[in-house]
């Protein structure tokens, strides 16, 4: 159900891994969020999240199987958005992923997106057993 008002607006949204599906949905989001005043220091954060967000599902959650989409849920107010995006895969356990900072990983590809969405977010978590990542963002104005 696709929900608006003045004040909230919500999209849940089944993507494919497809560019033109994810465009759609983020130019959705993007749209919605400058109406609502979001300025573009804040969307660009939003946007790196969502990336990486959306890449770990469909590379390392579904692990590339075309055939398993990946659920984006947000609600957006003026001054807070929450989004979540859902993979079909097994989940993770996101204290086990490598602190990629450390000399020790700083060869190893994994834990970067990780550590951007962690940076930009407000607040990030993961709901039991890990395919489903819940993302906060307070809004930053200058």
């Amino acid at each position: 159900m696709n929900g608006q008002s003045p004040d909230r607006v919500e999209r849940h949204v089944v993507l494919h891994d497809r560019r033109d599906e994810v465009d759609a949905a983020q130019s959705d989001l993007f749209d919605t969020l400058a109406s609502l005043g979001y300025g573009e220091e804040n969307c660009f954060a939003i946007r790196l999240a969502l990336e990486e967000a959306l890449v770990n599902a469909f590379k390392h959650g579904n692990k590339s199987d075309p055939d398993k989409p990946v659920r984006l849920d947000w609600w957006a107010v003026p001054h807070r958005l929450v989004v979540e995006v859902e993979d079909q895969g097994e989940g993770f356990d996101p204290e086990s992923v490598p602190d990629p900072t450390l000399d020790e990983n700083i060869e190893i590809p994994s834990g970067r997106g990780i550590m951007l969405m962690r940076a930009y977010m407000s607040e990030i978590s993961y709901k039991d057993p890990g395919n489903r990542v819940i993302m906060v963002f307070e809004r930053r104005d200058p």
